[in-house]
């Protein structure tokens, strides 16, 4: 098959099969009937994709390489980003973003045990586990019933001498109030940590300056994970403009070592055997000296070899989300599903790259039938994440403390009340609006839910 080929030409032949498998054994759309499966989200892909997989597995890196490298660029200068570094997941990343402010060399401004950090409840948790793990106090806020969203009037009440850090999701692509929360960190000197993981590709305007989300905070994470904006299959970023953060998260990420050589190279600092840290001996070899408590959090190349070839088609999709989300509501309007549903609503001076479409059931108490209903006619339906993640199960002992007076042992506070949180909990739901829905199935949907609404 390959006689007579160099290693380039017969590498092109395999590349160009591939192409040709994928063209005609993937992505053949079926009709769509009324009653199939509509999936809430799913991968949007084409032979790029693919190419570049095997490409990657052909030259059998595997580990971070050349393609990491690239998409730590791209992506980069897509979001006008210094500092990118990907990682295994979203997950990863909110712990690494986290965990790179409790390092000793932020002096005064780390994190430490028992510190505060303002949050919300009505999210993924993810965004809080790092916080309970490593031992400061998210202290929880209430949100916005229209955007699911932190409720930015609460700050000032959950603010206390300990607070050091505010670090909040931007809600299914839709962002919180940068502007207040912003202003909030700058009063008070803390730290923001944006989730981008549901808003890759969301814009918001502060000051007549319109930037992407995920660059007005100090550092921020994006997931891959297949149903978000761009997918490696699984996967992760933690990027900043702040160059003493991302040598932290470097070191957090590469098993918290002091070395920045990239893998397979030695010695690029020049001083391998001749520094002195800690106790160590001094020479001691510098690839294996550790200045913090890391993982390995690194992705493959495979991954980023798939990326790269998202984030090509990331002003596409996020085109796409939109005109599906505008499409969704008109079609609910037109049908009267306002009088029942409270329907989502930008944030203002924003543009949402929307990761799905929340809804709120006026009347409190119907979800369950109305969601069964939706399901059992074929379209997906979600609930917002955790609703209120203090009251899941593995807050039992936390809550059981909270509850009994000893916050000391409790880990975890709630300044105010969680009122609309636990309306979200009760009452909302949301469908999704990712870039293989067609008009048609949109339609479809929106007719479900309001048949879903009258029969509940």
């Amino acid at each position: 098959m390959f006689e007579n080929k160099t290693e380039e030409e017969a590498r092109k032949q395999i590349l160009d099969e591939v192409a040709a498998y994928c063209r005609t054994f993937h992505n053949r759309p079926a009709p769509f009937h009324e009653g199939d499966r509509i999936p809430y989200a799913s991968r949007v892909y084409d032979e790029h994709e693919m190419t570049n997989l095997v490409d990657a597995a052909l030259e059998f890196w595997l580990t971070t390489g050349r393609y990491t490298k690239e998409f730590e660029r791209k992506f980069g200068e897509k979001l006008g980003v210094r500092f990118v570094s990907v990682v295994n997941s979203g997950s990863s990343a909110n712990l690494l973003a986290f965990h790179a402010l409790t390092s000793p060399l932020l002096g005064d401004r780390r994190i430490r045990k028992g510190d505060e950090v303002i949050t919300v409840a009505a999210g993924f948790p993810t965004t809080v586990t790092p916080m309970i793990q490593y031992g400061a106090v998210p202290v929880f806020v209430d949100v916005k019933l229209e955007t699911g969203n932190v409720d930015v009037s609460k700050l000032e009440e959950a603010y206390t001498p300990k607070t050091r850090a505010v670090m909040l999701a931007h809600s299914l692509g839709n962002p919180f109030d940068i502007g207040a929360v912003r202003a909030f960190c700058e009063r008070h000197g803390l730290w923001l940590v944006e989730d981008n993981c549901d808003s890759l590709g969301t814009t918001y305007t502060l000051n007549g300056e319109t930037r992407f989300t995920g660059t007005f905070g100090d550092i921020a994470t994006s997931s891959f994970y297949p149903p978000h904006h761009l997918t490696m299959g699984e996967g992760g970023a933690v990027y900043t403009n702040n160059p003493l953060l991302h040598r932290i998260v470097r070191s957090m990420r590469d098993w918290g070592r002091d070395c920045y050589c990239p893998s397979g190279r030695d010695n690029t600092c020049g001083h391998r055997y001749d520094g002195q840290y800690g106790t160590l001996p001094k020479g001691y070899d510098h690839k294996y000296v550790y200045s913090h408590f890391g993982w390995n959090l690194k992705a493959t190349d495979l991954q980023a070899a798939i990326g790269c070839a998202q984030l090509d088609k990331l002003d596409g999709f996020a085109e796409r989300r939109r005109h599906n989300f505008r499409y969704l509501t008109e079609q609910l309007r037109a049908l009267g599903a306002e009088k029942e549903l409270l329907l989502p609503a930008a944030t203002e001076h924003s543009d949402p790259d929307w990761f799905g479409y929340l809804m709120v059931i006026r009347e409190s108490g119907r979800r369950e039938k109305v969601v069964r209903f939706i399901e059992d006619h074929g379209v997906q339906t979600r609930m917002l994440f955790s609703g209120n993640l203090t009251r899941h199960p593995c807050f039992d002992e936390m809550r059981a403390a909270y509850e009994a007076g000893d916050l000391e042992h409790a880990g975890y506070r709630i300044s105010g009340e969680l009122t609309n949180t636990d309306r979200i909990m009760n009452d909302a739901f949301w469908v999704g609006v990712y870039p293989g829905m067609t008009d048609e199935k949109l339609a479809y949907m929106a007719k479900t839910i309001v048949a879903a609404l009258r029969e509940a």
